[in-house]
């Protein structure tokens, strides 16, 4: 089958994001590439709670926009020497939703140019030991969306001082931790290569040969404007209402960071949220609804989660974690 090509031809995030979910949205067969660019922005991931993930100081004094994505994972910083790319597909069943099913044919492009990559972790792919990728995904009516950063030559400085280092995950709160373990792929092509020569490199190594480019209506543009104003430039969607809960877990297992917060009343959950940079490739929110008025103890707990494919919900966390992380 062929692969379509698109690109947006714009470098607003909110309008980025918006074009990628009209297509995950309305492009319902045939695999599709897209190959992007975000003016310096930090981006959310669909779970994690903004206000804790973002330098708001920082944020300000350099004009950051700060926007919510619709998949899963954690924050990352985009700028100009960062390349984005987007697949979407057929889903398939469970076994080809993998992350490896996408992050492979990256990998096997930035060989051909001479770059010794490997995926690692959840959901990174590393360079020398250095991270130069991460990737999320989202599952919407049999089509998945896979996508990815490529730092090509970001400001490590900008990254560090954009998002707040999770202590969790290094040892340093400083942003020397950040620094040390992000890499960029300028420092291992050949001298001189612009991000222009490597987008067109990336392009021709992930498109076969009957693939073409393809373009959107003017109609379709128009809908992707309005969505970008409507959901993706909104306080509401970027940052949202965090009302006060009376009960936080937060646990960070392999699977991702898992931070549940709870209001309790006579042993009922009255409000429940679910916040964490966790793999997920669904929405959380008919879970987070029918949890409220559930007694929280482990038999009603559990009848709620057998109604949902958790692993699309959490990643790869478990469901005794799950259980560990509202019960306890």
């Amino acid at each position: 089958m062929s692969v379509f090509y698109l690109e947006t031809g714009s470098t607003d995030p909110c309008y980025n994001l918006a074009f990628e979910q009209y297509v995950l949205e309305h492009r319902t067969e045939g695999d599709w590439l897209m190959l992007w660019q975000n003016a310096n922005a930090v981006i959310i991931g669909r779970n994690q709670n903004t206000a804790e993930e973002i330098n708001p100081a920082f944020i300000q004094e350099h004009g950051i926009a700060v926007v919510r994505r619709m998949t899963g994972g954690g924050a990352v910083y985009h700028d100009l020497g960062n390349l984005n790319y987007s697949f979407i597909t057929d889903a398939g069943d469970a076994a080809l939703q993998n992350l490896s099913r996408f992050t492979q044919p990256v990998c096997r492009a930035l060989e051909t140019m001479g770059v010794a990559a490997e995926s690692s972790g959840r959901n990174d792919i590393l360079v020398d030991g250095k991270k130069v990728s991460g990737v999320a995904q989202r599952v919407h009516q049999g089509r998945i969306l896979h996508h990815g950063t490529l730092l090509f030559d970001s400001d490590r400085d900008m990254i560090a001082g954009a998002l707040r280092a999770d202590p969790a995950k290094f040892a340093s709160k400083s942003t020397k931790s950040v620094r040390s373990r992000v890499g960029n792929l300028k420092d291992y092509l050949p001298e001189g290569t612009t991000i222009g020569q490597f987008w067109e490199a990336l392009r021709r190594e992930l498109m076969d040969e009957e693939a073409r480019p393809a373009s959107l209506t003017r109609e379709e543009l128009s809908e992707i404007r309005h969505l970008a104003e409507s959901r993706y430039r909104t306080w509401e969607w970027n940052y949202g209402k965090s009302p006060a809960y009376a009960v936080q877990n937060r646990t960070r297992y392999p699977g991702g960071t898992l931070d549940v917060r709870m209001n309790v009343q006579r042993g009922i959950l009255r409000e429940i949220r679910f916040f964490g940079d966790f793999m997920s490739t669904a929405p959380l929110d008919a879970l987070a609804e029918e949890l409220q008025g559930v007694p929280r103890e482990r038999k009603a707990v559990e009848e709620v989660l057998s109604h949902y494919e958790l692993p699309s919900l959490f990643g790869t966390i478990t469901e005794e974690e799950i259980l560990s992380s509202i019960l306890d």
